[in-house]
């Protein structure tokens, strides 16, 4: 009688062995295991689909001005717009240099895209003068570039007041300065006029505000030219010649004049230079009736209303025009 071997129980770990009658065929111990197609299938397209949002997102970003990048110092092109700031404060300009070694760039600059494949400075002056007198001084490689937001204006005037805006918030500016800007705004027609331009620009400003800035647009036509050292004018000084050149048709010249002899050499000796021609010049005859902004009064009777007063430049006039105009 044949001796019966004895079977050894099935190991559950094992793989299974599938028999095939064809030779070379590979066992299921050989065979990779296949997944699941529909699974797998459904697994790509979420990652394909999550990758695109992604994409997507950071597109948008780019394009909304949200996406900070990286750009070369070299190609910011920092006269793209008339700066608004016409001097620096070194002690204040020391203590960013410092603050931007010790820490790195905290805030980025707002640029916009030019064709020529540089950047257009809206705002960060400063910023961008700063980390190239970093590089100019170490040579250090993290100061070659700057963290920007490269936005798309929808027109230069949005452009201007993303740079005034700025710079009203973070470093106050002279009346002077900001009269320039109104200006020269208007003068390359980002603005109609002066007045749409000192509206424009410094829409949250108060009316008073507005109306010292005009007022300093008359020192600035006036005498722009011949001023070296106009940002440091101080608000009382520029109003009262601002005044009397409106009221005196002939102190425009004589200024002129005394500055091209006189040719200062700093901020204090233009200003003496200044003083020097207002004390000089008769005092304008002060108008009588409610005094509605600095240097302009009302007078008012049955049938007419009457405004005088220093303050009453052209870009005031222009705008109370504009005003009547739009009531009509």
């Amino acid at each position: 009688m044949a001796k019966r071997k004895r079977l050894s129980p099935a190991d559950p770990d094992a793989p299974i062995q599938y028999l095939s009658s064809r030779p070379g065929t590979m066992t299921g111990a050989e065979r990779p295991r296949a997944g699941a197609p529909i699974a797998e299938v459904a697994g790509e397209s979420a990652a394909r689909a999550a990758l695109d949002a992604i994409a997507a997102e950071l597109g948008d970003a780019r394009a909304s001005g949200r996406l900070i990048q990286s750009v070369p110092v070299i190609r910011i092109a920092d006269d793209h717009l008339v700066r608004d700031r016409m001097v620096i404060d070194e002690e204040e300009m020391r203590a960013l240099v410092e603050s931007l070694r010790a820490r790195g760039q905290q805030t980025p600059i707002e640029v916009v895209a030019l064709k020529s494949g540089r950047f257009g400075l809206i705002s960060g002056w400063r910023r961008v003068a700063a980390l190239k007198r970093l590089h100019e001084e170490t040579g250090e490689e993290r100061f070659t570039h700057v963290n920007a937001l490269v936005r798309e204006p929808e027109s230069a005037a949005d452009a201007y007041l993303g740079m005034v805006e700025e710079n009203e918030i973070r470093a106050g500016l002279s009346f002077y300065e900001r009269a320039r800007l109104a200006s020269e705004a208007a003068r390359i027609g980002v603005f109609p006029d002066v007045a749409a331009a000192i509206a424009g620009l410094y829409a949250r400003a108060s009316a008073s505000k507005r109306s010292k800035i005009a007022s300093f647009v008359t020192l600035h036509d006036r005498l722009g030219e011949q001023l070296r050292f106009g940002a440091a004018i101080p608000e009382k000084l520029g109003l009262a010649l601002a005044g009397a050149l409106q009221s005196d048709v002939t102190l425009t010249g004589r200024l002129r004049d005394a500055l091209r002899n006189r040719d200062a050499g700093d901020a204090a000796e233009e200003r003496d230079t200044l003083e020097r021609a207002l004390r000089k010049a008769p005092a304008p005859k002060a108008p009588r009736g409610e005094e509605l902004a600095p240097g302009i009064f009302l007078q008012s009777g049955r049938d007419r209303v009457t405004l005088a007063g220093p303050g009453l430049d052209d870009a005031t006039r222009a705008a109370l025009r504009d005003w009547l105009a739009a009531r009509a």
